[in-house]
């Protein structure tokens, strides 16, 4: 099933994020977490493109098998950056020899050492060129992009990165899913302006459930996310307990679901991570809301 079409519907849903193995050795380990998350019967399940270095591969695999095995949609991630138009070819052709209907299309991270690389004669420079040629492919993909609710990295504003998101929406996207954000009143505040300047399409809020006190430094790194005094005071109090901490972070990711259904956000993506158990628990949290 397309995301589009679950996402046509009004009634409250979650799906979950997970990530391939980085290697061979603990793909075993990793299938097995995503099949029970897969067992909550989520309204869809993403998983990232090559994790750490990993194979296309393995993501394809994993996204076969949830579909397959327990019949829940797959979203699965590609990226194009360094990549070659012969690459990237290859892939969507193994995208659609599998049967996934929906991908993510990304942009992907600099690989390291290329950060001040030229990159002009680069084959892919942004996602928007990704997104053309899946629509231009023959497959009837739906296509979904990222967005950042406070303003991504490279950008000079947020006036230029939504306006490079209007054209990423234009050339094929059919949804949004947004980096993760610890403060609902940044997504409202960009969902107003991105209605604004023409982006009509669904966007699925991004929540990543902080169980752990090391996750919050690497998770501000890695997405720039504005981190409130709220969830500050909530590290520095149970950041030293990892019992205290996890149960306090899935506490904290509820409260953000909760407020965004309130809202009138009837989707909500959860980083979960490849952990069963914090799904779960949120689940859990939801059970008479979600009903």
């Amino acid at each position: 099933m397309k995301i589009s079409q679950l996402l046509s519907s009004d009634k409250l849903s979650l799906s979950f994020e997970v990530f391939p193995p980085k290697t061979e050795s603990n793909y075993d380990s990793v299938k097995h977490a995503t099949e029970e998350i897969a067992k909550l019967r989520p309204s869809f399940m993403s998983v990232t493109y090559g994790a750490g270095g990993g194979t296309s591969k393995y993501t394809l695999d994993i996204a076969k098998n949830i579909k397959e095995q327990y019949g829940v949609p797959s979203l699965a991630h590609l990226t194009c950056v360094s990549s070659t138009k012969q690459t990237v070819r290859a892939r969507i052709e193994e995208i659609k020899a599998v049967g996934i209907q929906n991908v993510m299309a990304l942009r992907g991270d600099i690989p390291h050492g290329l950060e001040n690389a030229d990159r002009s004669a680069w084959d892919y420079k942004h996602a928007v060129e990704l997104v053309r040629e899946l629509v231009e492919c023959g497959a009837d993909f739906c296509i979904g992009g990222a967005c950042y609710p406070e303003i991504h990295p490279e950008s000079r504003s947020q006036k230029e990165d939504i306006r490079y998101l209007k054209e990423k929406v234009d050339a094929g996207c059919s949804f949004l899913t947004t980096q993760m954000f610890f403060d609902n009143n940044l997504l409202y505040n960009f969902l107003y302006k991105i209605r604004e300047n023409g982006i009509a399409v669904p966007v699925i809020p991004g929540i990543m459930p902080i169980t752990n006190g090391n996750q919050v430094e690497r998770a501000v790194k890695l997405s720039g996310s504005f981190v409130p005094q709220r969830f500050k005071s909530l590290v520095d109090k149970f950041g030293t307990s990892p019992a205290a901490m996890k149960q306090a972070g899935i506490a904290y990711a509820t409260d953000q679901i909760i407020d965004l259904f309130a809202n009138g956000i009837n989707h909500v993506h959860v980083y979960s991570m490849n952990k069963p158990d914090v799904a779960s628990a949120i689940l859990d949290n939801l059970s008479d809301i979600l009903g």
